[in-house]
Formats: C-alpha cells, sequence, structure tokens
C-alpha cells in the first residue's frame, strides 16, 4: 500500500514548483518561443538532493548544447533529403544511448540530452532550416533557465545535503548486513532474504556516492565513503562463504564444536546491539605451523569458519566507524588497508544487451521518421521528436511492457489535464500570479512522484507533456484545430514508443539475467587460469555484476541468483589462490595448480553446454591434496590459502568432504 508523501517530499515539491515557475516568469520575460521548455527543465534536472541536483544540472547543459551543435551541423546539409537526415539523426542517437548507457554516474546525462536534443531541435526546423540557429540558441536558453533556477532554489531554499543521506543509507544497509549475519551465525532459514536484499541495495548506494563530489562538504565525505564502499565490497563474498562453511559444519556428523559455537553467539550479540563496544575475540583458526601434520575434514572446516568469523568482525567494524565518519568532520581520515577490493575500472558492461537497446532506440525513431515523411502530416515532425525521448528512456529498461501500461495512462491523464487547463483554465489567467495558481495543482503533485522511488521516469515525462500540451506563452492561442494536431502527435508517439519496445524487446530481465551468469562463468575460468598475482579487478567486476543481476531476477531464493553468489564465492577465492602461488613451495604449489586447472574446465564446460554441469570428479582429492600440502609447510602462516581451498570445495561439492 503506498504511503503518504511525508514533509520532506512536500518541502522538494514546493521548491521544485517555486524554480519551475521563475524559469517561466523569466523565459516569458525574454520573449522565448516556446517558455514551457524552461518550466518543464526544471523538473527534469531537480531531484531531492541538492548535490544530485548540480549534477543533473552541469552535464544536461552539455548535453543540450552538444545536441544543439549537432542540430546546426546537419539540418543545414540534409535538410532536402530527409530521409538520409533521419538516418543521420538514427545513426547519432544509437551512438549517444549506447555512450550513456555505458555511464553509471551523472555523466550518462551529456550523452542521453545530447541523444534526444538534436531531433527535439532538429526535425520542428525542417520546414524553416535558415532559421536553425536561432532556434538552436532559443532551445539552449530556455534548458539553462531551467537548470540555473532549479539549481539556484535547490542551493538556498533549504538545501539537502548528499552526505547524511548517504549516512543514513549505509546504516540501513550495514543494519541489514548485520541481520543477514545473524541469521547465518544462528542457522536460520532466512538468510537468503537478507543477501538478496543487501546486492540490490548496494546499487542504489554507489548512486548516492557519485553525487557527493557535487555536494559543499569538502573530500572528506567522498574519501570516507569511498573507504566504505571499498569495505563493503570484500563484506559480501565474506558473509556468504562463512555461511557456506557454517551450512557444511552443521551438517557434518562431528557437528559444531562448542568453541566456535560460543563464539557466534557472542558475535550475533555483538552484532544485535550495533556492533558497539570492542569485537568479541575469536579463539580457533589455522595455526602458524602444523608440524606437518594432516588435518582432517572437520578440523579445516572450523579453522575456516573461526578465521572467517575473525575477518567479520573486523570488516564490520571498519564499515561501522566509516559510516559514523561520513559527514562528520570531527572524524579522521580514513586509512584502508591494501587488500580492500577497488572501486573503480572494474564494472561489468554487457556490451551486446547495451547496443542492442540503443540500436533499437534509434531504429525507432528512424521508422517513426519515416511514417511522418511518407504520411505528409505536417506535425509529424513534433511526433518524431516527442517520440524519441520516450525510446531513449526506454533503452535503459529491461522489462519495457511493465512500464509500458502506467506510461500508457499517464500520457492519457496528462493530454486531458493538459487540454483542460488550456482550454478552460488558462484563459482566464489575466496574470502571472493567476497562471501560477492554476499550474500549481499539476505540478505539485508531478514534484511529488519525482520524489517517491520508482516514479521519476513517469514524472519526468509527465513533466514535459504537460508543459508541452497546456503550451503556456506570452501570448495567448487556443486554435483548437492546432491544438488538437499537436495533442495528436503527441499522444501518437506516447503510443508508438511503448509498442516498438515491447515488439522489439520482448525477452526481457530473463535473457539479461542468463547473459549476466555466462559472463561470470567466462570470469572465473579466467580467474582459474591467470599466471600472475591474480587481477583484483576480477573480483569487484563479479560482485558488480552480481548487484546487477539480483534486481533483475526479482524474487529471492531464484536459482539464478544463488548461483550468482556462488561465482562470487568461487571467484574470491580462486584470485586468493592466484595470489599465494608466488609464496609457495614448487612442490606445493602444483596440487594447487591442479585445483585451479579443475575449477577452469568446469566452467569452461558450462560455457560449452550453457547449464550447470557436474564438477570434475577428481576435485576433491585435488584439494585434499593442496590443503595437505599447504598445511605441511613447517614455520609459515597460509591460513588465507588453506581457507580459500576449503571455501572452495564446500561452495562447488556441499556435503562432499576433500579427501
Amino acid at each position: 500500500m503506498a504511503s503518504w508523501p511525508n514533509a520532506r517530499q512536500w518541502q522538494f515539491s514546493l521548491k521544485a514548483f517555486a524554480a519551475a515557475m521563475l524559469a517561466l516568469y523569466l523565459a516569458l520575460a525574454l520573449g522565448l518561443p516556446r517558455p514551457y521548455w524552461a518550466m518543464a527543465t526544471v523538473y527534469f534536472v531537480s531531484h531531492p538532493l541538492t548535490g544530485a541536483t548540480r549534477s543533473k544540472a552541469a552535464y544536461r547543459v552539455a548535453g543540450t548544447v552538444l545536441g544543439a551543435a549537432a542540430a546546426v551541423a546537419t539540418v543545414p546539409q540534409l535538410v532536402n533529403m530527409p530521409i538520409v537526415l533521419m538516418a543521420a539523426i538514427a545513426l547519432w542517437i544509437t551512438a549517444l544511448v549506447y555512450l550513456s548507457l555505458l555511464q553509471r554516474t551523472p555523466r550518462s546525462y551529456v550523452f542521453l540530452l545530447a541523444a534526444y536534443t538534436l531531433p527535439i531541435i532538429a526535425l520542428p526546423a525542417v520546414s524553416q532550416p535558415a532559421q536553425i540557429f536561432d532556434i538552436a540558441v532559443a532551445r539552449i536558453e530556455e534548458i539553462v533557465i531551467g537548470i540555473v533556477c532549479a539549481g539556484l532554489v535547490g542551493s538556498v531554499v533549504f538545501p539537502a545535503k548528499v552526505a547524511p543521506a548517504l549516512r543514513a543509507r549505509a546504516a540501513t544497509w550495514l543494519a541489514d548486513a548485520a541481520a543477514w549475519a545473524t541469521d547465518i551465525l544462528t542457522g536460520s532459514p532466512r538468510a537468503d532474504d537478507g543477501r538478496h536484499r543487501l546486492a540490490a541495495d548496494i546499487l542504489a548506494l554507489d548512486q548516492l556516492a557519485s553525487q557527493l563530489t557535487y555536494d559543499t562538504g569538502g573530500s572528506h565525505p567522498l574519501r570516507h565513503a569511498r573507504a566504505l564502499r571499498q569495505r563493503m565490497t570484500m563484506l559480501m563474498p565474506l558473509l556468504s562463504s562463512l555461511e557456506t562453511v557454517l551450512q557444511a559444519l552443521r551438517s557434518h556428523p562431528q557437528g559444531m564444536p562448542a568453541e566456535l559455537d560460543a563464539a557466534l553467539s557472542a558475535t550475533a550479540a555483538w552484532l544485535g546491539d550495533g556492533a558497539a563496544g570492542p569485537a568479541p575475540s575469536i579463539a580457533g583458526g589455522w595455526p602458524a605451523d602444523h608440524d606437518g601434520h594432516p588435518i582432517d575434514w572437520h578440523a579445516g572446516l572450523a579453522a575456516t569458519a573461526a578465521d572467517q568469523l575473525q575477518r567479520l568482525c573486523t570488516v564490520y567494524a571498519e564499515c561501522h566507524a566509516l559510516q559514523q565518519g561520513i559527514g562528520d568532520r570531527s572524524a579522521r581520515p580514513p586509512q584502508v588497508r591494501e587488500d580492500a577490493a577497488p572501486d573503480a575500472a572494474a564494472l561489468h558492461h554487457d556490451h551486446g544487451m547495451l547496443l542492442f537497446g540503443a540500436v533499437s532506440s534509434g531504429l525507432a525513431v528512424f521508422c517513426a521518421g519515416l511514417l511522418w515523411i511518407f504520411s505528409g502530416w505536417e506535425d509529424g515532425a513534433g511526433a518524431v521528436a516527442v517520440a524519441s525521448i520516450a525510446c531513449c528512456f526506454f533503452a535503459a529498461i529491461d522489462e519495457p511492457r511493465r512500464m509500458a501500461g502506467a506510461f500508457l495512462r499517464w500520457s492519457g491523464v496528462c493530454l486531458l489535464v493538459s487540454s483542460g487547463y488550456l482550454f478552460l483554465v488558462v484563459p482566464h489567467a489575466r496574470t502571472f500570479e493567476a497562471l501560477v495558481a492554476m499550474l500549481a495543482l499539476p505540478y505539485l503533485g508531478i514534484g511529488l512522484l519525482i520524489a517517491r522511488p520508482g516514479f521519476q521516469l513517469i514524472a519526468m515525462l509527465l513533466s514535459v507533456n504537460t508543459a508541452s500540451f497546456a503550451n503556456v506563452q506570452s501570448v495567448f492561442d487556443a486554435d483548437f484545430l492546432g491544438t488538437f494536431n499537436t495533442c495528436l502527435a503527441s499522444a501518437a508517439a506516447m503510443l508508438f514508443a511503448p509498442l516498438w519496445s515491447m515488439a522489439v524487446r520482448p525477452f526481457g530481465a530473463r535473457a539479461a539475467a542468463q547473459r549476466l551468469v555466462r559472463a561470470s562463468w567466462q570470469d572465473l575460468a579466467q580467474a582459474a587460469t591467470l599466471r600472475t598475482d591474480g587481477d583484483a579487478r576480477l573480483g569487484a567486476r563479479m560482485l558488480d555484476r552480481l548487484g546487477q543481476l539480483v534486481p533483475r531476477l526479482g524474487a529471492a531464493g531464484d536459482p539464478l541468483s544463488s548461483e550468482g553468489f556462488h561465482a562470487l564465492q568461487v571467484g574470491y577465492c580462486a584470485l586468493a589462490l592466484q595470489k599465494a602461488l608466488p609464496a609457495l613451495q614448487p612442490a606445493t604449489r602444483k596440487p594447487v595448480r591442479r585445483v585451479l586447472a579443475a575449477v577452469a574446465r568446469h566452467f569452461r564446460a558450462r560455457l560449452r553446454t550453457g547449464h550447470a554441469v557436474p564438477v570434475p570428479a577428481g576435485l576433491a582429492a585435488s584439494v585434499a591434496e593442496a590443503i595437505a600440502g599447504v598445511a605441511a609447510l613447517p614455520g609459515r602462516r597460509h591460513g588465507g590459502t588453506l581457507g580459500a581451498l576449503v571455501v572452495l570445495q564446500v561452495t562447488l561439492q556441499p556435503g562432499a568432504p576433500a579427501r
């Protein structure tokens, strides 16, 4: 059940409306041809957080200028060749949408705005190509006025900083992590729910962290946020592997050692208290020197669990301290250890899916343009321009069918409301103050939608449609026939974009998820066959891929999402073994290499068949031999290597001990 808007959402809506009316007033005072674009731009760039508004504003200005420049360069050269002009616009949209999909930071707005600014400016100007420069300058002025007003009002009137929001969101994430860890430590069957929620929420945290650069709090919160993200990256595979090891221990005939069971209870209590006070000390783990004595499987499981439990306490305490330091200038600068996973240059991009979405958007605009050209429809240029906006937004949606219904319903509502305003309300607005009062009802509602998660896309499209349908200008002109043609063109565009997206992209998120899993298998085969100290970016890329996988699958417990967590565990173990190889003696290095070779063969077989296959028959024996060899090394501590071997075995062959 949807909740009522809270005070913060109302405050944002009022601020956005004030900025929109200021932009409209300035555009009307300057005599710009389409002042409603300034009003709609405010809603395009506004965000409840001031830093996010600044970032969107700066990049939208750059994107608008780039698209306008492309229009000025294109229209005079191709105006007499309409089909070639539409092909050039389609290619431009394809390239720019693809570049925008590659970006997961506010920089994506540069490419997205440039993509649909070209058709917005170029297509209505084909009947008057000599004025293309003036039209482009007017569009830039209208949009820049809206951007400046949104940024000014957002920064001056009750500014909402990103750092406190990120700190609160990180606190929620850590509380969820503590709940998942507690379920793992106590053996609760609800543990799966926690891990899927964490993987999905970490993407939202990344989006917030990317806005910190544009906040006014300096670099201090940004350093803490980056350090926190690194530690959180380590926490998820650590919890996942600890869960697997503890499950193997609980199902072992010898059961859970009493000392370890007490440590699990103490750690669960510490997490339940919000990590207040020092972390509990964990006894056990791998001894520094095994004196050449073999280690049985149960002892190996217990030692691995103790080591991972100790590391869990350390990493969680670091996360908690870093989260508290965000926005706190008295906190000391973070010290992140060198083993922290990188969070840059390690993102997974499914270039095939991204390119398909971009090509489908460009092809949609080209086909819409052909319909306009061959029909001879005078107002068809406006329809193609509006369709280009909608198609660019639909390119980033995995399940267009789900969005299409809401999109069509809201567009119909918007058309009715705007038509009513144009013919029944706006004619009575004799002053600007009266116009503001009449526009308050729909636009305050749009502002509330922007502030609510999941409604941003609908709200942005509503702001554009409402403004363009109402056609607010300095001189009132309620030409029914002209308005009907304009509304018909916009309605056709609103119908064309979702129907096209559903027709050319019927496979949905499931196919994207399967491609993500196959990419994980590819990386796992690579991680197991590296001949260097290991590529740490592989681990970060697998975690990033997992973050993309879980939201696509939706419901918790889907076997593909479990496959993603298993791939994460195997990947980190393979990288740990690769990193340890140079420090091992040649005789010990060979069995470890055999384990890695078996892992590589297993995932290459999965790639060939396209589905899960049994692990190689000799994997358990190879793991046992490697554990015996590493454990026999005198006077040196290789607990991390031994733990990686144990986790690798229980992940790939649960219930089958290494022997």
